[in-house]
């Protein structure tokens, strides 16, 4: 689920910050095709394990138009929550192991150092069936989102205008993103992030939308090796305060505790 960059992967998503970074600084043609993959050894998406804390393979590609800004792209994961979150009524009928984020938008500069992006992404989930239980929706969700950004920090908020993850009635639930990521000594990236979601509605337990919403967080370092073909390796804690029976496996693992992202990846 993470978005315009191998982010997805925590702490590759400095990596993106930097590849941006170093764009910048030398010209650009006006069509920009690149393609990345990576490796995580739990791929978590605003706080919470998307594999159960096992490893994922990443992918994907982007086209940039730079003379307006716009730009399009997709990127793929393996996940097993869906499979969870069926289980978690119906046993051993989870379908869906795979996530594709299909997006696009438009970015510029407003002035006086601030940037802006936005867009839309939409997060497929192929052969899901989570809405098989009577009690999930579809796990297939849009969101629309817009970011305001100066150097290296931002603030974006993405609202869903579909049901949100499978979650019942959960439309127009939001998702607010602060970041900043510094350039340290040595061409080290600095990852600080905190984030809120909102899930609206009740859900199929009763609980009330304040069950399923939580805060999460990231301090992360990345570095680009030139002299190894350019390949990013970054290492990030990422947390949440996410009620611990709100985002639990069969196995009551809670997938919203706090662990270490390791990733290695490359975009070209």
């Amino acid at each position: 689920m993470k978005k315009l960059i191998l982010a997805s992967a925590i702490a590759l998503s400095l990596a993106g910050n930097l590849a941006h970074a170093q764009e910048a600084a030398a010209p650009v043609p006006d069509n920009a095709l690149s393609f990345n993959i990576g490796v995580v050894n739990d791929y978590r998406f605003r706080g919470i394990s998307q594999t159960r804390f096992d490893p994922a393979v990443q992918g994907g590609a982007d086209y940039v138009y730079n003379p307006l800004g716009l730009y399009a792209g997709t990127w793929l994961s393996n996940i097993k929550w869906i499979k969870d979150g069926v289980n978690a009524v119906n046993p051993g009928t989870g379908k869906g192991g795979v996530e594709m984020d299909i997006y696009g938008g438009k970015r510029g500069d407003i002035g006086g150092g601030f940037t802006y992006d936005v867009g839309g992404l939409y997060y497929y989930y192929p052969n899901n069936n989570l809405s098989s239980t009577g009690t999930l929706k579809n796990a297939n969700t849009f969101e629309i989102y817009g970011q305001i950004g100066y150097d290296t920090a931002y603030f974006k908020v993405s609202n869903s205008l579909t049901n949100a993850f499978g979650n019942w009635n959960s439309k127009n639930s939001r998702y607010y993103d602060l970041s900043w990521n510094p350039a340290l000594a040595g061409g080290v990236i600095l990852g600080l992030h905190v984030g809120h979601q909102t899930i609206n509605g009740n859900q199929f337990s009763g609980a009330s939308n304040s069950f399923y919403s939580y805060n999460d967080w990231k301090v992360g370092v990345s570095k680009t090796f030139d002299d190894l073909a350019g390949i990013t390796a970054g290492i990030a804690y990422v947390g949440t305060d996410a009620t611990a029976g709100a985002y639990v496996t069969p196995d009551a693992k809670n997938t919203g505790r706090g662990g270490v992202v390791v990733s290695v990846g490359k975009t070209f």
